[in-house]
């Protein structure tokens, strides 16, 4: 049989794009470049003889030996998954991959974790840290902590705790002739700015996570923030403010730990409550499953908390 079907990450590509129409998004999905998708189906469509896809307007449209395959194979990839569950769950020790942003995962989640290992020492459980949307229904991961990113049908949803930006900076930047105690000040400081412009799921995050619209938002429009430095990985704008850097953007319930170690403080008491949130997300079939249900139910009550 394997002598003539195609290459299964060449179906794989290929269904991917088929329900995004972009090879770009397909690729985020996939975790590989748009330029490796596009390879895996032309050698889809040489292997098979026939175009799958074709351009229309500025997009993609499937050709009718395209739409034909189409669902068959995203309920084979189903099936893929759902074969991997059952043989998964039968193995002695249970498997728990967690995706997660990477600065939720280490100024939140890490320092909680032992808790939950300790009272659950038959779970083996892998975090996942990227600021990529896996595929939950593929199995890439058996649950997800996401920030600002629109939710498909059929997941399940579970908000944590709603977003609260306040400005964090270092203790060290609150002391001495050059200190920080006004919101003027932020016009001669180092400002330390989240770059989501590569992130095609960030509108929400986007709207939010500025210092522009933080200072509308506060009534301080008036405001011309100073110079700055921009990070790809908000994990490292963590660590440049936790070491005197600069002034940063930050969840309150997120880095209330960080607060109460002293290593980042509020030098002004000035809020916004945002529109998003951090979510709790999963399929309805891995929320049937005893590891999961152990989870959701500690991270809830620890976000509670």
């Amino acid at each position: 049989m394997s002598d003539w079907l195609p290459s299964l990450n060449a179906l794989r590509a290929f269904e991917a794009v088929s329900r995004h129409l972009n090879y770009r998004l397909a690729a985020e999905e996939l975790c590989v470049s748009p330029a490796a998708v596009k390879q895996l189906v032309s050698k889809l469509e040489a292997t098979l003889g026939s175009p799958l896809l074709q351009r229309s307007g500025r997009g993609l449209a499937l050709t009718a030996q395209g739409t034909a395959g189409r669902d068959d194979l995203a309920q084979g990839f189903r099936q893929i998954v759902a074969s991997v569950e059952k043989m998964r769950t039968l193995t002695e020790r249970k498997r728990l991959i967690v995706s997660v942003e990477p600065s939720f995962a280490t100024a939140w989640l890490v320092p909680r974790l032992d808790l939950f290992r300790t009272r659950n020492t038959d779970i083996d459980v892998l975090i996942d840290s990227s600021l990529q949307l896996v595929d939950l229904d593929r199995g890439a991961a058996d649950v997800a902590i996401r920030f600002g990113s629109r939710h498909t049908d059929g997941l399940v949803t579970e908000r944590l705790f709603d977003e609260e930006l306040c400005a964090f900076c270092s203790p060290t930047l609150t002391t001495g002739r050059s200190a920080i105690r006004r919101l003027e000040d932020l016009q001669r400081v180092t400002l330390l700015h989240w770059d989501l412009s590569q992130l095609s799921w960030a509108s929400s995050t986007k709207k939010w996570m500025g210092w522009k619209p933080w200072l509308k938002h506060i009534g301080a429009g008036h405001i011309i923030p100073g110079p700055g430095l921009r990070f790809s990985d908000y994990n490292l704008a963590v660590q440049a403010a936790i070491a005197g850097q600069g002034v940063i953007l930050g969840s309150t319930p997120v880095f209330r730990r960080l607060v109460e170690a002293r290593l980042l403080i509020n030098p002004f008491p000035e809020k916004v409550t945002t529109d998003i949130g951090y979510d709790l997300v999963t399929t309805e079939r891995a929320r049937t499953r005893p590891e999961v249900i152990s989870f959701m139910d500690w991270i809830v009550r620890e976000a509670k908390s």
